[in-house]
């Protein structure tokens, strides 16, 4: 049965009309808030991932938990639903397991709090806080094995568990916990971490209510979300049409030999509502890129999409998750079956918004974007260093971001907008490495009209032996372009060993063996190009030769003619583009590169490494 919770005062909260003066103190008092929880977060918690990173994800919930202010969705109805305990004053809740809360968080390595903030006796709010921890025990360094074929190999799987009852913390419970993992030191403070991020966000929720009234503050929040239902009413009903529209992309591989898994999903509006499904999405990995795609995350998802692209200034929230319908198949890569891996879901998860935009830019190609969002790169780097002290590095690297109807795409950015990367002085304090390149490389994003925003080459030379994870996709296929807009360049990884000899090496492996002096060239991928790109001027493409972010050879795709030194040849660029127009043929609306097909055939050719195996059942049906 579904958690019970206990009041001692069952009162309903009466409904207040609010002023809008009223309301808009409210929903900004709730904006810092939410700011205050992440800064309470980097500054207390311990590992690089959360620390400087900002892995984590906040939010403030009504009582029903509803998200009223946040970044990733609310994580609090799945829990509800799964959750067969009590929730009383004084509580706070710990978990882990995406299976036990519908997959609002997406692996283990996501440890979530969960406060009911209580007043008088009544649940007046929800705070909650998740972080990404770099190490819960399991198979490999890092707890996100590529070749793992059940959830048991990822480490420890923290069901709803009450860390406090009743205000009483269970030490015995976090000491069973910490026992699990690498790095107990960092797994302890960020916990303390994101417990302390969800009682700042409480008090200020009863500094509000003990300010204008409970009933006045709960109304607030009801308000907030129906004003957020009516401008996604508005929104869909001007920027998705009756007619379905279907777009597909791929995971390039599994990272034991097998790719690309196809997501492919269909978008109509229904009356008022809109409706997403994902049939004809592949059936589940046997390893670890399945993704548990929660249906109010992605409902979440399309909706921040929306918001970003045509009205900026709405403040989100779980307002208006009854206007759209989200339909997964059971046992499919986006809803696979317990107990299946899902420590790499990451590629599917940044996958996601790159059909998103290929979805809601069809009827409307002017507000398309290119591909870009298309993964979050890891690195694990552990071992012991000289003084025989273990270390562990996980470390989030940067890909190139889309081109976009009003711009370029930014130069090596994350998939999530409040990341920042880690500084190189910090890596090279704490752990055994130098970083010897850390640059944009040029020619990486796609050409267009708006240019798709470069990879990221980063080396990283190690001073101790260790073992090396790697994390990545967009190796096989391209971040595509759109309205004429070239695709941007796929990622790779070169290990340059103290010898002198390179190999190509895979961008999902394990535990590769490294040893001191050994550089490892970790390069991303670009972004997607936007429209022609013999449409962007001839002298900021100059520009960008002299910065760097393009050379002279590339600058040619733009139809431009620059010296050596990056000064434009205006004659001969205008004969060049001239002649490109002449011979153009009418460009598709995507541009992905070449279908799979044709990708496989010329694979190993131009990256070094082998294409990736149909899956078995793509196999089947061919023998079929």
């Amino acid at each position: 049965m579904p958690a019970r919770i206990i009041q001692t005062n069952s009162t309903r909260f009466a409904q207040v009309a609010i002023d809008p003066v009223t309301l808009d103190i409210i929903e900004n008092a709730m904006r810092n808030a939410r700011i205050e929880m992440d800064a309470t977060l980097v500054r207390t918690a311990m590992s690089p991932g959360i620390r400087e990173q900002g892995d984590a994800f906040p939010l403030i919930a009504d009582p029903a938990g509803k998200m009223i202010v946040g970044q990733f969705g609310s994580f609090i109805d799945g829990f509800l639903r799964g959750f067969d305990g009590t929730i009383e004053d004084g509580d706070m809740i710990l978990l882990s397991d995406p299976y036990s809360c519908e997959g609002a968080i997406s692996h283990s390595n996501d440890w979530l709090v969960l406060l009911p903030v209580f007043r008088a006796g009544r649940l007046v709010a929800w705070t909650a806080m998740f972080g990404h921890q770099s190490d819960i025990g399991g198979k490999v360094a890092g707890s996100m094995p590529i070749d793992a074929r059940a959830i048991f190999e990822e480490g420890i799987r923290i069901p709803p568990v009450k860390i406090y009852a009743k205000g009483v913390y269970n030490a015995d419970l976090i000491k069973l916990v910490m026992h699990q993992t690498r790095k107990p030191d960092w797994c302890a403070a960020d916990l303390n971490a994101l417990i302390a991020s969800c009682r700042v966000a409480a008090r200020r929720v009863d500094e509000m209510c003990a300010r204008f009234g409970d009933d006045v503050y709960v109304s607030a929040t009801q308000a907030l979300l129906a004003r957020n239902h009516r401008a996604m009413k508005a929104l869909i009903a001007s920027s998705v049409g009756e007619d379905p529209v279907s777009f597909e992309d791929y995971i390039c591989d599994d990272g034991v030999g097998y790719g690309p898994y196809k997501i492919r999903c269909t978008m109509q509006r229904v009356g008022d509502r809109v409706v997403l499904d994902f049939a004809g999405t592949d059936p589940q990995s046997a390893a670890s890129i399945n993704f548990y795609l929660n249906e109010n995350m992605f409902k979440m998802f399309f909706g921040i999409y929306m918001i970003m692209v045509f009205d900026p200034q709405i403040m989100f929230n779980d307002g208006f998750y009854d206007l759209i319908e989200v339909k997964i198949p059971e046992g499919s890569l986006l809803k696979p079956r317990y107990p299946a891996a899902l420590s790499g879901r990451t590629h599917a998860l940044g996958r996601i918004f790159d059909i998103l935009g290929g979805l809601l830019g069809q009827r409307t190609p002017e507000f398309l974007c290119a591909a870009g969002f298309s993964s979050s790169p890891h690195l694990m780097y552990s071992g012991r260093d000289s003084q025989g002290e273990w270390f562990q590095l996980f470390q989030i690297g940067f890909g190139g971001i889309p081109g976009k109807p009003f711009g370029d795409g930014p130069d090596g950015h994350s998939l999530w907008p409040g990341f920042t990367n880690v500084p190189n002085e910090f890596l090279e304090r704490y752990f055994p490495l130098r970083i010897e390149r850390y640059e944009a490389l040029a020619d990486t994003g796609g050409a267009g009209k708006f240019r798709g925003g470069n990879g990221i080459h980063m080396s990283y030379r190690f001073l101790s032996p260790g073992t090396v994870s790697i994390h990545d996709d967009r190796w096989f296929t391209y971040p595509w372009g759109v309205n004429g807009g070239k695709p941007g360049a796929r990622a790779r990884k070169i290990l340059e060993r103290a010898d002198g000899t390179q190999s190509i090496v895979a961008n999902k492996l394990d535990s590769l063996i490294v040893e001191e002096g050994d550089l490892l060239h970790f390069i991303t991928w670009g972004g997607g190009g936007w429209g022609d790109p013999l449409e962007r001027p001839a002298d900021l493409v100059a520009k960008e030769v002299r910065q760097g972010l393009v050379t002279a050879p590339g600058a040619r795709v733009y139809g431009v003619v620059v010296s050596a030194d990056g000064a434009l040849d205006a004659s001969a660029t205008d004969a060049l583009r001239a002649k490109m127009r002449s011979q153009a043929a009418i460009a598709p609306l995507f541009d992905r590169g070449g279908e799979i097909e044709d990708l496989r055939a010329t694979c190993e050719a131009q990256t070094g490494l082998p294409a990736p195996k149909p899956p078995v059942w793509v196999q089947a049906k061919a023998a079929a």
